[in-house]
């Protein structure tokens, strides 16, 4: 991409206004000094001994990060934490990031904040070496009034805003924020402002989902045509372009080393492939920098190559950064990108 063009499209950043709605976690990170070695008296085993401590919102979190790193002008925040430390601190760290709103954003005592702990242990001169994560999850379905509150958010929030991202990181159906309400008053937002751009991604696939743009890795395109073998590229271009046309929205499908493809509502195809690895790579939090260059890229007027181009230069940028899930800047994307 020509850096005049990269610029004309990023430039419209700062003007635009961008909601998130999912689940928001909390990235808890415990750094350990291996060398303060100590055994419990009580049980023999080996002691953590953590010296720095530090959270940022993760999740739907990672996205608004993201936005944050691009300038984008406005985000609006719908989601929901527990009445508890952790949700204490997540609100806290969401407080922090540059243009964000939390109007749509609240704590209610029928939850608890969904957290990632991910302990680090530091070694000098050499990446971090993370141990088994823990976690702190909703197992139950989200009740009634949490539900009825977040659709109600929602409604309002789509009034506001250029774009909307919905990030459903919940293994259970129905535990997190986007629950069938959420996705109803979605849809409605949708009929009533046939352009506003909704950009959709689930870990759990999206097949009932309303008729959103889309963002899926392979294994889910391969299960929304009902394969439960790998797709190659030919099949996975096939797959992205008959059910964007079914939904008339674009289809994007992350395809790791093989980089990113899309597929227009007219059944257009587009592939980027993605950049050499340049080092060690970590690849928490890819998904989400393309989700969220992706959404501001299209929304910026990017067509829907340039978009690809964009988004697979900030997913590089952010599998580099190790120790944390990164982000990536307007200046370091557009090393790559131009």
């Amino acid at each position: 991409m020509k850096p005049a063009r990269f610029s004309e499209i990023t430039s419209q950043y700062a003007s635009l206004r961008i909601g998130v709605v999912g689940d928001f976690c909390l990235d808890r990170y415990l750094e350990i000094d291996p060398a303060k070695k100590e055994k419990s008296i009580e049980t023999g085993l080996a002691v953590h001994n953590v010296v720095n401590v530090r959270s940022q919102p993760g999740g739907a979190g990672t996205i608004v990060n993201n936005l944050a790193a691009l300038g984008v002008g406005k985000i609006f925040v719908a989601g929901f934490c527990g009445e508890d430390g952790e949700g204490y601190e997540l609100q806290k760290s969401l407080g922090k990031v540059s243009h964000v709103s939390t109007e749509f954003f609240f704590a209610s005592p029928l939850r608890r904040t969904f957290t990632y702990t991910k302990p680090l242990v530091l070694h000098r001169g050499k990446a971090p070496q993370e141990l088994n994560r823990l976690d702190l999850k909703n197992w139950t379905p989200t009740p009634a009034p949490v539900r009825q509150a977040l659709a109600g958010a929602v409604r309002a929030l789509a009034s506001h805003v250029d774009a909307v991202i919905v990030l459903d990181q919940t293994d259970i159906a129905g535990t997190g924020v986007v629950t069938r309400e959420v996705l109803n008053a979605l849809h409605g937002a949708a009929r009533k402002n046939p352009k506003l751009f909704i950009l959709a991604d689930s870990r759990r696939g999206l097949r009932d989902f309303p008729p959103f743009a889309f963002k899926v890795n392979r294994a889910e395109m391969a299960a929304s045509v009902g394969s439960k073998r790998k797709l190659n590229l030919a099949q996975i271009k096939s797959a992205a372009a008959a059910l964007a046309r079914k939904n008339r929205q674009p289809i994007f499908v992350t395809l790791a080393e093989e980089g990113l493809v899309a597929a227009a509502s007219d059944g257009k195809i587009e592939h980027v492939a993605a950049f050499p690895v340049r080092g060690e790579i970590d690849i928490v939090g890819a998904g989400d920098s393309v989700t969220a260059n992706l959404t501001a890229a299209l929304s910026g007027g990017a067509g829907l190559r340039e978009a690809l181009e964009i988004a697979m230069a900030a997913a590089s940028v952010v599998i580099h950064k190790l120790g944390t899930t990164g982000t990536a800047s307007i200046r370091e994307v557009k090393k790559l990108a131009t």
